[in-house]
């Protein structure tokens, strides 16, 4: 699975512009495909046949988009102006280095040297438009033979295992997701079932409105990556969720009050079968059930996540021990007929 993921991760996929993810998942999902097609926003909807047929229409989910930002500005001077596209922490994109467009031209995001401001302004956040994209060009004209305004950047690739048993990349919200779903793909499985790979979930959850429409699900299993914050200083449910204490089980979170009994399924497994798991001490955040719950009459939603320290950011963590964990269980509930009792 780790050599799907880091594939998955270093592809640019900035909502909207998701098509490398799409292409690449579309190419590594067809031997396996009974069905394939995808819908006018992006989605990609895979059909895996199993053994034997379900009562009901399960959707498994993950979406394919990553923050990052759209050029919205092409100075005299040839830096880039640009947007949020998805929730980026502002906090740390100074100096950080980007890929524009779909050439990938390489970019370094600055601001006003540090000795041209006073001590204040150094005691804030650089805002959004105090930002630019440095691509090494001096004039417009030569930023615009390499970019065009509505273009996108993504963090650079950088993917990488590290210290105990740990992942760092770009994108791994929601890459790890992504990676499970191939992964059971290229499996034997009990039951048909469908794998549905969204679009724009950082900007609305738009892909999962349609596609939830358009599949007309009974039950839908939300595979994601979720914020952990296990880190120096801070205590308690403000943690939220620690990267080596497994599988994250979706309780509620902003958008979504998950179905007890789903929830009370995939505990059992894990605990059934040694799978480390937790939940979020935190109500926060959302994921592509908050669309799917809703559409039509109603969906029974369930989410199982990794836990990702410095979500949203050029470089998040996670632990390969909690991405195992997050297969296996995922796996186990893709291979059952119903709810455990």
């Amino acid at each position: 699975m780790f050599e799907l993921l880091k594939k998955l991760c270093d592809l640019p996929g900035v909502s909207g512009s998701e098509s490398a993810v799409r292409d690449f998942i579309r190419s590594a999902a067809k031997p396996y495909a009974a069905e394939m097609w995808e819908d006018s926003i992006g989605n990609l909807f895979v059909k895996k046949c199993g053994k034997a047929r379900r009562e009901d229409t399960l959707m498994v989910c993950a979406h394919m988009d990553e923050v990052g930002l759209i050029i919205r500005e092409i100075t005299e001077d040839g830096y880039l102006k640009f947007a949020s596209v998805g929730g980026v922490d502002h906090r740390i994109l100074l100096g950080k280095r980007v890929m524009v467009g779909k050439k990938q031209i390489p970019g370094v995001i600055g601001s006003r040297a540090v000795h041209l401001i006073g001590a204040k302004e150094r005691e804030n956040v650089p805002r959004e438009e105090d930002l630019y994209i440095d691509i090494g060009t001096t004039k417009r004209l030569q930023a615009e033979r390499k970019i065009s305004l509505g273009d996108v950047a993504n963090f650079e690739p950088n993917y990488r295992a590290f210290g105990q048993g740990l992942i760092c990349s770009k994108a791994i919200d929601d890459r790890i997701g992504c990676a499970v779903m191939l992964k059971l793909l290229q499996e034997e499985i009990a039951y048909d079932t469908w794998f549905v790979f969204t679009v724009q979930e950082e900007v609305g959850l738009r892909g999962a409105t349609t596609a939830a429409y358009a599949m007309k699900p009974d039950r839908a299993l939300v595979l994601e990556g979720t914020t952990a914050a296990d880190l120096p200083g801070v205590e308690g449910a403000r943690r939220v969720c620690a990267v080596d204490g497994g599988a994250v089980i979706g309780l509620m979170d902003g958008r979504t009050i998950y179905d007890k009994g789903m929830f009370a399924t995939l505990r059992t497994l894990a605990e059934e079968n040694n799978i480390p798991w937790q939940t979020k001490q935190m109500i926060a955040g959302g994921t592509d059930a908050g669309a799917i719950q809703q559409s039509r009459t109603g969906v029974r939603c369930a989410n199982i996540a990794a836990p990702v320290r410095y979500l949203h950011g050029p470089t998040s963590v996670t632990s390969i021990s909690a991405c195992e964990a997050c297969l296996a269980l995922a796996r186990l509930y893709v291979n059952q007929e119903g709810e455990v009792k």
